[in-house]
Order: C-alpha cells, then structure tokens, then sequence
C-alpha cells in the first residue's frame, strides 16, 4: 500500500489532472461525472500504465512468496500434525493467481461487450445511453461470474490444504484435489458459501461506501476519503477471516473423513 501510495502520488504531480471539476462531480449528474472521469482518466491513464508494467509484476510475486509463507504458518497453528510445504505452496499460489488473473480478463471482456450494448451502441445511433440496463447487466455479470469463480476453483483451494496434510508436491497436491472422493460435493458447497459471504461482504461494503451520499452537502472531501479508506479496510479483514475461515474448514472436514475411514476399516 505504502508503495502504491508512492507511486500514485509521484502521478498526479507530474500530470495535470483537474481536481477542481473532479470535486465538482455530483451524483445528480451521471453523464457530466462520466465525462469528468473520461477526460482524467485519458491524461491518467498512460503514466498508469507504465508504472503497472513493472510494479504489478513485483506486486504479484511478493503476494504469491507472502501469502504462502502466511498460509503455512496459520495452518500450521490450527493443526501443527502439517506439513510445512513453502516452496509446493508459492508455485500452487501462482497457478491460482494466473487463473484469478485469467477470470478478470473474461469479466474486463463482458464489461467491453455490455458498454456496446447499452451505451456506445445507442450513442454511435444517435440515441441516448442505457445506464440501468448497463449498471444492471454490469452487477448481474459480475455475481454470475463470481459465482462461476466460487464453483469451479474449489481444487485450486484444496491443493495447498492436501499438500501439507500428506507432504505432497505440485502436481501431487493437484491431481490429489481432483480425487476427494465423496467429499467433492462438502468442498465446492463450502467454497459456494463462502463465495456468497463474500459477495455479501462487497454489498455491505457498497451500501457503508454510499451513507455519506445523501449528506453531500454537509460533508467534505477529507471526511468521505478516509470513511472510504476504513470501509475498504474493515472490507478486506473480513475477506481475510472468511479466507482462512474456508481453509480451517476444509481441514476439520478433512480430518472427520479420515477418521470416519478409519472407523470403517477398524
């Protein structure tokens, strides 16, 4: 974030950005904001773009080598039977990662295609644009996909767990979570829910993020930044305790079918 902050900042000094029609935005007028935000992002957007080329790369893999060294010691409290598997961890993170990056790409593409449809399309007619058919179509794409992510990355999620429960390696740890047996159906339920606790999460976060509206006229710009920043805050603590809330699930359903194996064969 620090470094984020940096680098944002050296941005909008060297650029000529006019803050004053940015803070002159209102939600009474969508279409004057939306141009607004046009024309500041067409001056944004190309120092944006140079910094991403070699700041997003970096970010990426000081999430991949952070977060499977955070992994390995959280798991490791819950249950110190675990294998400690960094090196099978980071390589399994960066496989979620390029697959997490590669969803993005498909959402960015249904965004693309929905803006054709309902505002570009009817402006290059000479029409008027549709904003609730693309505001509505942009939230029904997004929670279709979401979900879609919740279902189907289940084994991607498993794969780090059964790497340290059995001291498996990549490809091991892989086809292992593609082989839980009856368990299968427990797994992506559990990934399904907390996928839609998650979903939940952003709503809340959007609707906390909106209070402040309809006071627009008492409140200032200082007072809606930093109650932006601390529900961006409380947003990403919770999605980090229903992360690891996932991750211990797994594990107990794990060790209740184990012991329920074992029961049978004794």
């Amino acid at each position: 974030m620090l470094v984020l902050w940096y680098e944002g900042s050296k941005i909008l000094q060297e650029t000529p950005v006019d803050f004053a029609a940015l803070r002159n935005m209102t939600v009474l007028d969508p279409m004057g904001s939306a141009t607004t935000l046009a024309k500041a992002m067409e001056v944004l957007l190309p120092p944006v773009l140079r910094v991403a080329l070699w700041l997003v790369p970096v970010m990426v893999v000081a999430w991949v080598l952070m977060s499977a060294v955070g992994r390995t010691v959280v798991l490791r409290r819950v249950d110190g039977r675990l294998h400690s598997r960094v090196g099978t961890l980071i390589v399994l993170q960066a496989v979620r990662v390029v697959a997490l990056l590669g969803s993005f790409v498909v959402w960015f593409w249904c965004m693309e295609r929905v803006a054709e449809m309902t505002v570009m399309g009817p402006v290059a007619a000479g029409g008027e644009p549709n904003l609730v058919g693309y505001f509505s179509l942009v939230i029904v794409a997004t929670l279709g996909l979401f979900t879609l992510w919740a279902v189907v990355s289940w084994a991607l999620s498993i794969a780090p767990l059964l790497a340290m429960l059995k001291g498996l390696g990549v490809g091991g740890s892989l086809a292992a979570a593609f082989r839980v047996g009856p368990l299968k159906a427990k797994l992506v339920e559990i990934n399904l829910v907390m996928g839609i606790v998650k979903i939940a999460l952003i709503v809340l976060a959007m609707v906390f993020s909106a209070t402040p509206l309809p006071f627009e006229s008492v409140t200032t710009p200082e007072f809606l930044f930093w109650w932006w920043a601390g529900v961006t805050v409380v947003y990403f603590l919770g999605s980090d305790f229903f992360h690891v809330a996932r991750q211990v699930a797994y594990l107990q359903l794990w060790r209740a079918y184990e012991s329920e194996k074992n029961l049978v064969r004794g």
